[in-house]
């Protein structure tokens, strides 16, 4: 097999190029794309705890409590302890972070389209389908995002 041939090499290259146009886009809200993750997760999904985030963004949950410090320290999220467990604690977004939604969603959108625009279309939806696809098959499971 060649090289540019790999599926592994390919995606970890295509992940880094990737990554660095969203975190160049994202960079004007002090924002980075794994931090948009989180951020996207509590504006779908409400209060949520750090290791149903971490799972749904499928990063180790010691990596996540990092993430949620520099986030609180932003002010754009807010960590609250659960009622019913002391122990657990619910992540849910300020009112801050609430206002980041628009300006958010627009420069994602617009990295979103400016990654797919080597693909008509068609192949646009074809290719995510198609990511979607493989993560089923690997994990065994319909993907959350």
């Amino acid at each position: 097999m060649l090289l540019n041939e790999c599926i592994n090499l390919l995606l970890s290259k295509v992940r880094k190029s990737v990554t660095q146009h969203f975190a160049s886009r994202l960079s004007t809200l002090d924002v980075t794309p794994v931090q948009y993750g989180v951020w996207k997760c509590l504006w779908e999904n409400g209060s949520m705890t750090p290791s149903q985030i971490a799972q749904m963004l499928s990063v180790d949950t010691s990596t996540i409590t990092g993430l949620l410090d520099r986030m609180e320290n932003k002010e754009i999220l807010k960590r609250t302890p659960n009622t019913e467990d002391r122990r657990a604690i619910h992540v849910s977004l300020t009112e801050q972070g609430k206002m980041l939604e628009p300006e958010m969603d627009r420069i994602t959108s617009e990295a979103n389209a400016e990654v797919l625009s080597v693909l008509n279309p068609e192949e646009q939806k074809l290719f995510v389908s198609y990511l979607n696809r493989i993560l089923e098959s690997l994990n065994g499971s319909k993907t959350d995002i």
